[in-house]
């Protein structure tokens, strides 16, 4: 396993060490404005995609097709059609997104003890 310590990360002076490099591939999966909520709700359930847009306020039906590809490109969502009359199209997390669970849970934790939802909650209601 490589060694991501501080040490290890200071010791290449050419720029990019191997630590640097894996967060900054990690990051390009996850940039984009929707992509983290997108995951989130995902992590809860399977959703439609007019669902996935009412629960994303301020989300155009383009960015979220865009972004929903996107993360079908990478590998963490799957979208799957069924051969019904009107079609129906549901959106789920592949097994390699649902590993994120815990990452999300922390940052939930993270966020409640910031007291950022208590925050989302006033501004919303203002």
């Amino acid at each position: 396993m490589p060694d991501h310590t501080v040490e290890s990360c200071a010791a290449n002076p050419e720029g990019i060490d191997e630590a640097h490099a894996e967060i900054r591939a990690a990051c390009a999966v996850f940039a984009g404005k929707w992509k983290l909520e997108i995951l989130w709700l995902l992590i809860q359930r399977v959703h439609r995609f007019n669902e996935l847009r009412r629960a994303i306020p301020g989300v155009t039906q383009h960015m979220l097709t865009q972004q929903l590809r996107e993360l079908e490109s990478d590998g963490m969502v799957r979208r799957t059609v069924y051969p019904e009359i009107p079609p129906r199209v549901e959106y789920q997390i592949t097994e390699d997104a649902r590993r994120l669970k815990p990452v999300f849970e922390a940052i939930l934790m993270w966020s409640h003890a910031r007291g950022d939802g208590e925050r989302a909650v006033e501004d919303a209601a203002a």
